[in-house]
Formats: structure tokens, C-alpha cells, sequence
């Protein structure tokens, strides 16, 4: 059984593998979930959206944020960073969507808080993008994160 974090070495830094799941997602459907270059750290988007059973309110949206935001987190922490090292966030957000029942409004509000439990002052930079799907059916925001170490 493999342990992780795992890190493969490339030209300019590593490709890091956080977990089993990680690494599922590496070989099947080819990408990093975290890849370093240099003195930056590219950690791939990670969708949040309501799972089999969850509701689609504004409180159980921001448990499908935190769940995504700890995702992220375990993944800054397999490379050696921290959300404190995060100068970069994207985000891609389904507005209208039946898996968040709120308003644009209601879900930045709710974005923001969230974030804002994870990643206190000073703030990275930030662009969200509206979208209209994501590769779950299920997403309404994925979140890419960019560090620098």
C-alpha cells in the first residue's frame, strides 16, 4: 500500500499526491492535484456541491465549502505550505443552479465567509468567474488555488 503524501519528481520541482484519491485522480484522469514549480505551488480546482443526501440551503452550502476548503488544505500542507502561503484564488461559480437554492448574492456571501474561516488577512487575490457546468454534475463553485513558497 502506497504511503502519502506522494511527490514525483519533475524538470522544475514535483508533482504531489496527497492521497489515494490523489493519486486515482492522476492516473485516470491525468492531473495533479498540487504541482510545484519553482517557488510556486498550482493546487488543481477543487469542486464543492452538495452530496447524495445534503441539502442545497446557504448553511449546507457552507459545509460543501469547508469540506472543499479542508480538502485544499491537506493538499497545501503535502507540499509543506499553508493557506497562509495562498497569494492566488479562482473561482467558478454556477449562479443559477438547482444544487444551491440562493441568489448570486447569497452564495458569494456564503463563499466569502467560508473562506474567510480559512484564510484570514491579508487576502490573496481573487477572481470568480460565472460559469454555466463543471465537471461534477453536482458543483457549484470549484476552487484553484495558487501559492508561493
Amino acid at each position: 500500500m502506497a504511503e502519502f503524501p506522494r511527490h514525483i519528481v519533475t524538470p522544475d520541482g514535483e508533482v504531489t499526491l496527497a492521497s489515494a484519491r490523489d493519486e486515482f485522480l492522476y492516473n485516470n484522469f491525468k492531473f495533479a492535484s498540487a504541482r510545484k514549480a519553482g517557488n510556486v505551488i498550482y493546487v488543481s480546482g477543487v469542486i464543492a456541491g452538495p452530496e447524495k443526501g445534503e441539502g442545497r440551503g446557504v448553511d449546507d452550502f457552507k459545509n460543501q465549502l469547508r469540506r472543499a476548503f479542508t480538502q485544499i488544505g491537506a493538499t497545501l500542507k503535502a507540499t509543506g505550505a499553508d493557506f497562509s502561503k495562498v497569494v492566488m484564488l479562482n473561482t467558478f461559480h454556477i449562479w443559477a443552479s438547482d444544487n444551491f437554492r440562493g441568489d448570486k448574492n447569497a452564495q458569494l456571501s456564503a463563499f466569502i465567509a467560508v473562506k474567510d474561516e480559512f484564510m484570514p488577512p491579508p487576502h490573496p487575490a481573487w477572481t470568480a468567474v460565472g460559469t454555466t457546468g463543471l465537471a461534477l454534475g453536482t458543483g457549484v463553485v470549484e476552487i484553484q488555488a495558487i501559492a508561493h513558497v
